[in-house]
């Protein structure tokens, strides 16, 4: 009985329990959301900060509380994107026609521009790209074949208020029949949006084209699909471009200034907040901050307290003592100058100033804020001066992001943490700050010193992408020399390629092709080339011989050739003077002896040739060297022949190179340049020393020889040797202009390095030595 009446007082207490939990539960919520709703009502008063007159403030309080700017909200800038930009989504296999690319294989990659109309104007920079693209080896007048297809109507800059803006473009590329929604177009744009947002609109939509734009901004950036390109000026170079300006890499690596920034400061606008607060990391020492106000129609209307300090350090003279310390810190520099020219050196330092060219010199980092747009002028700038980028530009998708790994070549700071980057900076190691240094120059050099490498760039880019199966990988982009001298049609292994050997740590083949040019008929076996054929095969390291026949006869058959250890394979040549550099199915090893008939040669010779070339696998190595210079008074490049201590082109008459040069002397270069070869019958070998000169940035090596060796007079009955024509001269000087005008510069380099065998001409005793018959007269 009284087990029961506990388990009934238990039941009763439970139940209150619940029932006042539930009760009392929902009356402190409701007084909860009241107590909410109430202090949600209240509004808060913006503090009152004692230390107000000390603190900086960027913008007046009322305009923060009561003046929204002209800043957009993330969900208000994809609506506008998406009204704009209507295939916003578009990817490369939902908005690209991949088999108008495909009916040819690799080789169907072409490109359509389409006729710009009479009286159209259009600005010297896209006239640049059209030319670009137009002297390119994907260019095709015949729309039929195009893949890619270019407007001729001017879209660089689309900002209403410029003087380059082209009105009515909407209307007239819909009137294109070949439109069709902007499917396999490219476009190309560097300014866009107009006062005061600068936003993403181009004025027209775009549709299903791919998008080559500068100052790109990462959530409207379709990737995978377009292209960011940097932000060049009118001035900037058709071809070839000046070289970077690292000579030589110092140690340590770090420069007289530590930080630099020298440019416009915008009062108002988008992109002004960055830039008004660059003055906080100035100390006048190791980091120098200098902006001006002074720039514009209104400036004056908009300055603020701090613009006439601001234009007054922006103008200012450096002291002759600052930069005299500067200039001799070192004693031995002190030594070296005598005090009256220390006088006027301080003398004419006294109209210096923080000169932009002479800061970008002297400085290990460079700022590069964002201006009105994302992009800048001045990374490019800080590229070739080897000033490493610091980015202040939030969400901007850098130049060729897609395949440049650009972490090796920039710090990317935060807009927001301004005042941190001289810490992050400073925190940089040397080995760091070298590394970087070097790889700007790598991409300066590689993509971005002219037009031309830009356009090209942003056209293998999307080569890539038709074709993945056969593409470019990270290391190839981002590794001496670049993407664009690296064709994957050649191959996708990157030992298959002489540049990447060292870093690959192997070694190439033991074994050479010889590849002997014929051009005269084989009347005697008396001839040089019989001679030269037993020489050759007597190589250890020879695979076989190749004789490329030239001859206007026929080619003898294999009975009138010697017997010789190695295969004997006769190819016709088809008369063309190009054809030895054609890439021959028949070529095997990595090692290319290239020979003439006439060549002179001893066994020992070839294979201490080879082993150094084993060495050099990039670099032509052979014997006849030649020399360019420059001809002040004619104001163009002179050719030589005269045998002195400095060379620049070893003549692929007998010298040893990569195979890989023949894929690339027929497919990279044009066929302009092919033509005027086969034309004059002259000139090969100077075109394929330009090619190596500019691929590597580095000079032929010329071996030992022996010292008599000349060019001998031909056989009776043999075709005339070409140096014995008076115009032969003239047509080699005519071509060394003609091919530096096509690279844009002069890629040849001047050399005075020769190797010889060890012990070589030394007084010891001829057993001792290796290649005892090169010292044989």
């Amino acid at each position: 009985m009284q087990a029961r009446k506990k388990y009934v007082l238990l039941g009763l207490c439970a139940c209150c329990w619940l029932l006042f939990f539930y009760w009392g539960g929902g009356v402190q919520l409701r007084v909860l959301r009241l107590l909410t709703r109430h202090r949600g009502e209240v509004v808060r008063p913006w503090p009152n900060w004692t230390d107000r007159a000390f603190l900086p403030r960027y913008a007046h309080l009322d305009e923060l509380q009561t003046d929204p700017g002209t800043a957009e909200s993330p969900r208000q800038r994809r609506q506008a994107w998406t009204a704009i930009y209507k295939d916003s989504r578009c990817r490369m296999e939902t908005c690209f026609d991949f088999s108008r690319c495909r009916r040819r294989g690799r080789e169907g990659f072409r490109v359509y521009i389409y006729p710009s109309e009479k009286n159209e104007h259009i600005s010297e920079s896209y006239r640049k790209i059209l030319t670009s693209i137009g002297e390119s080896r994907y260019y095709t007048s015949d729309p039929r074949e195009a893949c890619l297809f270019v407007l001729g109507i001017d879209t660089l800059d689309r900002d209403q208020l410029s003087g380059q803006f082209v009105p009515n473009v909407d209307e007239r590329i819909r009137g294109y029949p070949l439109w069709n929604e902007g499917r396999n177009h490219l476009i190309f744009n560097l300014y866009s949006g107009t006062w005061p947002n600068y936003t993403e609109d181009l004025g027209f939509n775009i549709g299903q084209a791919i998008l080559a734009k500068a100052s790109l901004n990462t959530e409207h950036f379709r990737p995978g699909f377009d292209v960011s390109i940097p932000l060049f000026s009118k001035d900037h170079p058709q071809k070839g471009g000046e070289r970077g300006w690292l000579v030589r890499s110092t140690t340590p690596p770090r420069r007289k200034y530590l930080l630099m920034f020298k440019g416009k400061r915008y009062l108002t606008g988008i992109g002004s907040d960055t830039r008004n607060a660059l003055h906080h990391i100035h100390n006048g020492k190791d980091i120098v901050s200098l902006t001006t106000c002074r720039h514009g129609k209104d400036w004056e209307k908009h300055k603020d307290a701090r613009c006439d300090h601001d234009n007054l350090e922006y103008e200012r003279k450096q002291s002759a003592d600052q930069l005299t310390r500067s200039c001799c810190q070192s004693r031995s520099i002190r030594r070296a100058v005598p005090a009256p020219l220390l006088l006027l050196s301080r003398y004419r330092l006294n109209s210096w100033g923080f000169d932009y060219q002479e800061l970008l010199h002297n400085s290990t980092f460079c700022l590069v804020p964002r201006g009105r747009r994302l992009g800048s002028f001045r990374f490019l700038e800080s590229l070739q001066a080897a000033c490493i980028p610091v980015l202040l530009s939030n969400g901007w998708e850098l130049p060729f992001s897609d395949v440049i790994q650009w972490n090796q070549a920039v710090i990317e700071g935060d807009e927001r943490l301004l005042l941190q980057v001289p810490s992050t900076v400073r925190a940089v190691g040397n080995e760091r700050v070298l590394a970087l240094r070097q790889r700007t120059q790598m991409l300066w050099e590689a993509y971005f010193s002219s037009v031309d490498k830009i356009v090209l760039t942003t056209l293998e880019i999307i080569k890539d992408r038709v074709f993945s199966h056969i593409s470019r990988n990270r290391y190839m982009w981002n590794s001496l020399p670049g993407g664009l001298l690296v064709l994957p049609e050649y191959s996708t292994h990157l030992a298959h390629f002489p540049f990447y050997y060292l870093g690959l740590g192997v070694s190439p083949g033991q074994e050479f092709t010889a590849v002997i040019h014929a051009v005269s008929p084989l009347v005697s076996q008396s001839q040089p080339i019989m001679k030269l054929l037993q020489v050759v095969s007597k190589s250890k390291y020879c695979s076989q011989i190749i004789i490329l026949w030239n001859s206007e006869k026929p080619p003898p058959s294999r009975s009138k050739w010697p017997p010789m250890p190695v295969p004997l394979t006769v190819t016709d040549g088809r008369r063309k003077t190009t054809s030895r550099f054609l890439p021959h199915v028949a070529i095997e090893t990595e090692a290319v002896l290239s020979l003439d008939e006439d060549s002179v040669l001893l066994t020992s010779e070839v294979n201490f040739a080879f082993l150094v070339w084993r060495s050099f696998p990039e670099r032509i190595v052979g014997y006849p060297p030649r020399s360019h210079f420059w001809d002040p008074l004619k104001r163009a490049w002179g050719y030589t022949s005269k045998w002195t201590n400095d060379y620049s082109i070893v003549l692929t008459g007998a010298a040893f190179y990569h195979r890989y040069y023949h894929y690339l002397f027929s497919h990279y270069l044009p066929q302009s340049l092919r033509t005027l070869v086969d034309r004059t019958s002259n000139c090969e070998d100077i075109l394929m020393n330009f090619l190596v000169s500019a691929v590597t940035h580095l000079p032929p090596i010329k071996v030992a020889q022996r010292k008599q060796y000349k060019e001998l007079p031909s056989p009776q009955g043999t075709k005339s040797v070409p140096w014995a024509n008076p115009e032969h001269f003239n047509q080699r000087q005519e071509c060394i202009n003609t091919f530096a005008s096509w690279f844009g510069y002069m890629p040849l380099v001047h050399s005075q390095f020769r190797l010889d065998p060890v012990l070589f001409k030394d007084q010891v005793s001829v057993l001792r030595k290796k290649y005892k018959d090169l010292e044989r007269a």
